[in-house]
């Protein structure tokens, strides 16, 4: 069927964190990651089947769940999961947050490429671990990974895991194999673990091709944890369900362990029966939102080039979350952020939440509407060209 995404939803007084946050009748949120597009249909009808049975007790989780999500990697990534490697799990973040407290103790090094998801931050610090950064190259508006550093980081005893951002998470870059399998000779020459978050893995564009990290090598899948989910893919962030794959048996019931102990595999009957749907029915529907947001790109591209030539836009590899370079308006990102919030009502995460390097940077997550991401960079022109103008 054909999908409108071009349709503006009304979400505030839906209790939506994106929409509601802030105290403003015309907010415009260009922030968290979570569409504006009503979910495939088909989710929506088994969801609603789930709803008129009118019982909503604990659930376990059915074969179709496994087989779902084995077949969706098989078909979209050539990753041949097994079913004994998949363990549910009601989130990525809760996941990480447990992985790192099952594989370190207080005191030991978490390797992380900043800038990058804060979320990394929390779930080592509450842990007791400490972050250690190998800062990613940002060279001629687009981001490398310095090897060099990343081997003197890795080897370093201390250091027990990478967590590692794949797609990339806010630079939007869809790391290549080649870059993967240097990465993953350098943890297992260090006896590093890694941890991958790929919940972004299916919102890649053409040109580009994600690669799962466990699907490199057999060594690779034996020194790995991967962590996937709907969520960011179908717009069902709410529904609180992922998947985490172990592999290596050992691997695998220390991770089992963790979960348990944080009681963070008890997923409800709705993501149960949301996952499924999404995975054997909701190809069509993400084929067309990815077109759409990738027009949005483009289009965000032409108006900054019309209006705020100044500002860099960083290629879109992946991802429906848009870095941009302020640089040339000389103000720092947590000023920029406020200007927007208070002076035109529009809300976008800026660049010091993910890391060093990056307070000159906001992200803005474009998979919304064309009328309202229109609404949104036009008020962000009546705060930027000023600031640009002052700068000359």
């Amino acid at each position: 069927m054909i999908y409108n995404f071009d349709k503006t939803i009304v979400r505030r007084g839906t209790d939506s964190v994106k929409w509601n946050q802030q105290n403003y009748e015309d907010l415009i949120p260009l922030w968290v990651a979570d569409m504006d597009f009503p979910a495939a249909q088909p989710i929506v009808d088994a969801l609603s089947e789930r709803v008129r049975h009118a019982i909503y007790g604990y659930a376990s989780v059915p074969f179709a769940f496994y087989s779902a999500i084995i077949k969706w990697s098989f078909q979209r990534h050539k990753f041949a999961l097994q079913r004994e490697w998949l363990l549910p799990v009601i989130g990525v973040v809760p996941a990480l947050s447990a992985l790192v407290k099952a594989f370190t103790t207080p005191g030991d090094k978490i390797l992380v490429q900043e800038p990058v998801y804060h979320c990394f931050f929390s779930s080592i610090e509450r842990n007791g671990a400490e972050v250690v950064s190998n800062d990613l190259k940002y060279h001629d508006g687009q981001y490398s990974i310095d090897f060099e550093d990343f081997e003197l980081k890795a080897s370093d005893p201390s250091v027990k895991v990478f967590i590692l951002c794949s797609p990339h998470n806010p630079a939007g870059r869809v790391w290549t194999r080649a870059e993967l399998e240097r990465l993953g000779a350098i943890c297992l020459r260090h006896h590093v673990l890694v941890i991958s978050d790929e919940i972004h893995c299916d919102l890649v564009f053409n040109g580009y091709t994600h690669i799962p990290f466990g699907s490199i090598s057999a060594s690779f899948l034996a020194n790995s944890i991967t962590c996937i989910a709907p969520s960011k893919s179908f717009n069902l962030a709410g529904l609180q369900v992922a998947t985490v794959v172990a592999a290596d048996p050992e691997l695998k019931k220390k991770v089992q362990l963790a979960f348990l102990a944080n009681e963070i595999s008890s997923v409800s009957p709705f993501a149960i029966t949301g996952l499924i749907a999404a995975y054997e029915a909701g190809g069509e529907w993400l084929d067309q939102a990815l077109d759409y947001i990738h027009a949005n790109y483009l289009h965000l591209k032409d108006f900054m080039t019309e209006h705020l030539s100044a500002l860099h836009i960083l290629p879109l590899e992946g991802t429906y979350l848009v870095w941009v370079d302020c640089s040339a308006l000389g103000v720092s990102s947590g000023k920029l952020g406020q200007l927007l919030l208070e002076e035109v009502h529009v809300q976008v995460n800026v660049g010091t939440m993910y890391g060093k390097g990056s307070d000159n940077f906001i992200r803005l997550n474009i998979a919304c509407s064309r009328d309202v991401l229109n609404n949104g960079l036009l008020r962000l022109k009546k705060v930027f060209l000023p600031l640009l103008q002052a700068a000359e």
